[in-house]
């Protein structure tokens, strides 16, 4: 790296804040079981990234590394470094409220609160305490839908029970619902995984719209899935990240054998 009087330059300072997460010798236990296996990465920001690779690889784990929501399992230890925007997150002093609220999660199931459209988008907003006048509420309401694309859909039913609408509006409410905090980072745990093909696509589409304001981190079984959303692709084996990249190189010119046969279809 080169240093001008003591100082990176302008040129390298810039790539480094393109860098939102990064982690290094990252290994997981659950016990005796290394369910992640020093894992090296970094996640470019306002970016769609993808954690491809078969069922029990890792790559939820890894996902749940980047707010901390594998502290709730026991016997889970984590050793290496997380950074995220630079700050170590795994630290004793490490506020996990203010961490969450950076980096907000949507489940593989829809999981909107029994309660009102309204109380659901306002929710975060109450949790972290963030004390707000009533118009300023119905402002961050309207400003949600409109951003997820729900406010024309919704707008006359904000008093209606979440849990009646469509699975897909559900989906795209939950992601709403974690906008009013202003998240950094969106990790979406298949996010699609429970939608028909047609509302997978909106999902999608929202998602592009999405990543000019957020860092988008999605966990994906559908590779076709991964190779139309995302910009770069991480695809994971066994616990092990075997190879990261531009998605276009790792869908047409992969460097690692395992990372080939997976996505030619010869396992998984």
């Amino acid at each position: 790296m080169k240093v001008i009087n003591g100082e990176k330059t302008g040129k390298e300072m810039e790539a480094e804040k393109q860098i939102t997460i990064k982690t290094k010798n990252l290994n997981l236990h659950y016990g005796d079981f290394q369910a992640i296996t020093n894992v090296h990465l970094e996640i470019t920001t306002k970016k769609i990234t993808a954690l491809i690779g078969p069922s029990g690889c890792g790559k939820s784990t890894l996902l749940r590394v980047f707010n901390r929501m594998n502290d709730l399992i026991d016997d889970c230890q984590v050793t290496g470094q997380i950074l995220i925007d630079g700050q170590d997150i795994y630290l004793p002093d490490t506020d996990l409220i203010a961490l969450r609220k950076k980096v907000g999660m949507v489940f593989q199931r829809p999981n909107p609160f029994p309660l009102s459209v309204y109380e659901n988008i306002v929710f975060g907003l109450k949790i972290h305490e963030q004390k707000k006048k009533k118009s300023e509420l119905d402002d961050y309401v309207e400003s949600s839908l409109k951003e997820v694309k729900l406010w024309d859909k919704l707008k006359n039913k904000l008093n209606s029970i979440a849990l009646g609408l469509s699975l897909e509006q559900q989906q795209r409410l939950c992601i709403a619902r974690l906008l009013p905090v202003k998240p950094d980072i969106l990790l979406m745990d298949e996010p699609c995984s429970t939608l028909d093909p047609n509302s997978t696509q909106r999902i999608e589409d929202l998602m592009q719209v999405l990543k000019q304001d957020y860092t988008i981190v999605i966990v994906t079984h559908n590779m076709q899935q991964a190779a139309r959303v995302s910009e770069e692709t991480g695809f994971m084996f066994l616990g092990e990240l075997v190879e990261y990249g531009k998605t276009s190189k790792i869908f047409t010119r992969p460097l690692k054998k395992r990372t080939e046969d997976y996505i030619t279809g010869r396992f998984g």
